[in-house]
């Protein structure tokens, strides 16, 4: 590095000597001169735009020097706030830097963006939907809660398992314990407990000399065991109101707890664990129209009916306005208009979205896509054949899970008597040949060669 300075000095006249550091700290000014907002130095990603342009081995054209320079700018504004989180372990920071670090923190965790120390690490960001379907949205302090209580058999199926068998457990343990306690209390009002074996005592509760003994009382008719040792009498009619009250209790409990587990076991979601979608999208030409692809598949033998897909996209933005859209929703066309978004899941299908003006892809080629940030959401709703159950089953693809010029290979071969899929094949994709521009450049080239001068347009033209 010291032999080529001279020669960067001789090659960049137009810089400002200012910027340069001193010969004798040149290992401590390299590192500061990249981190640390000195006064003396120049905006990060404008240093960048002028070192590309005083570059001499950078003799491309300008139209590629203008996306190189997009591009040095676009990473040098992510560089300088991953140097600011770098430098915030010096003391020297002031108020002013923590604040915009900790407003740059919040607006890329929303954007998706994780803000890391290297910048040679692969690129990872916050999805809003895992690969397996589940939403990463975390619902922020609800102040009024009586909302779920309003909705009790909702909000104990959506309890977690452990969370679940606790409440099944207590509800039991509850009404056991508390109608033991009623009947000893009973008991011992009516001195039933001190005149256990004599036969002349009209006793109210029967055999019950203590609070275990109330226990197993209240334990025995709740569950209708009736072992015939203990049991409530007719001398009272307190008693048979409390074994009446305590068997409707019961069977309300048993109702609702047992309800909620059977719905908790048979909940539709288990039915998604074997709905599958492929790893990765790819965008090819079909009948010389560009189409985005991404395939689906069952892997149960009992068929999905009226299952039905859709896809939606997901990315922040920004109006004319000033306003900033975090997550807005679009929805992409995967055949609603024509019918090809309704299924016959019965061996794996590839689903197709052709870009055309209406696309959010319509101004996307492929060196664009490298640098789009967007989430796109599947959705595959349908009813399940055994049980009757609309089942639902999610799935997200990143810019960086999207294949351009890509195609998947064909899973389903012919054999003696049906067709045989085979699910090693389902995520392959192999490479063609094809264009790199968008969808609308190709079609602004075709208008340029072919303009309207009464020359029809080839069909090998045509998107």
């Amino acid at each position: 590095m010291i032999t080529k300075r001279p020669l960067l000095l001789h090659n960049s006249n137009h810089l400002n000597l200012s910027t340069l550091p001193p010969p004798l700290e040149e290992p401590q000014t390299q590192t500061l001169s990249a981190c640390s907002p000195s006064p003396h130095h120049a905006v990060p990603h404008q240093l960048s735009i002028q070192a590309a342009q005083s570059d001499p081995a950078e003799s491309v054209p300008k139209r590629q020097h203008s996306n190189r320079s997009k591009n040095l700018k676009r990473f040098s504004s992510r560089w300088q706030s991953k140097c600011l989180v770098a430098g915030s372990n010096n003391n020297n920071l002031s108020a002013e830097k923590l604040h915009v670090l900790k407003s740059h923190k919040k607006r890329s965790k929303l954007l998706g963006e994780e803000v890391s120390l290297h910048i040679s690490t692969s690129h990872q960001r916050q999805r809003y939907v895992t690969k397996d379907g589940k939403c990463r949205v975390n619902l922020g302090p609800i102040t009024d809660k009586s909302r779920f209580l309003s909705d009790i058999f909702t909000t104990l199926v959506d309890l977690r398992s452990r969370w679940f068998l606790l409440v099944f457990t207590a509800c039991y343990i509850f009404t056991w314990v508390g109608f033991g306690g009623i009947y000893f209390l009973g008991a011992w009002l009516r001195d039933d407990l001190v005149h256990v074996g004599d036969p002349d005592w009209q006793a109210c509760f029967e055999n019950v000399d203590g609070f275990l003994s109330a226990l197993l009382l209240s334990l025995e008719s709740q569950r209708t065991i009736g072992y015939g040792s203990r049991m409530v009498t007719a001398n009272c009619s307190e008693g048979a109101v409390i074994l009446m009250v305590q068997s409707i209790l019961g069977s309300i409990i048993d109702a609702l707890m047992v309800g909620c587990m059977f719905v908790k076991i048979s909940r539709p979601q288990q039915r998604a664990q074997t709905l599958i979608f492929s790893k990765h999208c790819v965008i090819c030409e079909r009948d010389e129209k560009l189409c985005m692809l991404f395939r689906i598949g069952d892997l149960r033998e009992s068929h999905m009916v009226d299952a039905k897909i859709r896809a939606k996209l997901i990315r922040s933005r920004q109006t004319k306005e000033g306003e900033f859209i975090p997550l807005e929703q679009s929805e992409i066309n995967l055949g609603y208009d024509t019918g090809g978004d309704r299924l016959l899941l019965v061996e794996p299908q590839t689903i197709t979205h052709f870009i055309n003006e209406s696309s959010p892809f319509w101004e996307v080629g492929a060196e664009r896509l490298k640098r789009e940030i967007f989430e796109i959401i599947v959705i595959l709703e349908g009813i399940v054949e055994t049980s009757g159950m609309t089942c639902q089953a999610r799935t997200s693809y990143t810019e960086d899970e999207i294949l351009w010029g890509h195609r998947f290979e064909s899973c389903i071969s012919l054999e003696k008597g049906a067709f045989r899929v085979d699910y090693g094949a389902f995520d392959k994709t192999f490479e063609v040949q094809m264009s790199l521009l968008s969808a609308k450049d190709k079609s602004t080239a075709v208008k340029d060669i072919f303009p309207y001068c009464g020359i029809t347009k080839p069909a090998a033209y045509s998107l």
